[in-house]
């Protein structure tokens, strides 16, 4: 009897093991859960939002993704505006890349304000004229409240943790992101 308890507890042992590799494996290389934290992508996401991110994407213009801050021990979560060799201007708040203008719908217009976000052009953020390979520029959906490439110029696409896929918290605004 005790051989078969010892014979059941080592096979229970072994599964669990198991599934902490496959566990361990899939954060380490494929995706891992993230809290959002700050008012800096409203209304996309919002302070304690619980998303996931595959850490696989290619990331792509307009893309959410998770980085490392460049000017602080933390994660960010932002919206990717520039790609290597995108031009990026902001004039009367209607952002041309590449000199086309594109409608931000995603953008947090709820504010009483003649402008969301100032005009600009990635010459007078970053001193160039083309986002550099290597490099993203990120920007938050709610300009007034966002610490992004505005502030703290270009990101290196190492700096990347992943794109935002999914959030899964709380469960009555669970959607797939785009």
């Amino acid at each position: 009897m005790e051989k078969k308890i010892k014979k059941e507890l080592f096979s229970w042992a072994k599964s669990i093991g198991f599934a902490l590799i496959i566990v361990f494996i899939c954060r380490q290389f494929i995706f891992v859960p993230v809290t959002v934290k700050g008012e800096s992508m409203i209304p996309t996401l919002e302070n304690n939002n619980r998303i996931v991110v595959s850490k696989t994407s290619s990331i792509q213009r307009f893309d959410l993704i998770v980085f490392h801050a460049p000017d602080a021990d933390k994660q960010y979560v932002k919206r990717v505006i520039g790609v290597p060799g995108d031009s990026i201007k902001m004039k009367d708040d209607i952002l041309y890349v590449n000199g086309e203008p594109y409608k931000e719908t995603y953008v947090n217009r709820e504010i009483k304000s003649n402008k969301i976000t100032e005009d600009f052009t990635l010459h007078d953020i970053a001193g160039l004229s083309k986002v550099p390979k290597g490099h993203l520029f990120i920007l938050g959906d709610n300009r007034l409240r966002s610490k992004d490439s505005r502030e703290f110029g270009l990101i290196l696409e190492d700096s990347v943790v992943g794109e935002v896929k999914f959030r899964f918290y709380p469960f009555n605004e669970i959607d797939v992101t785009n």
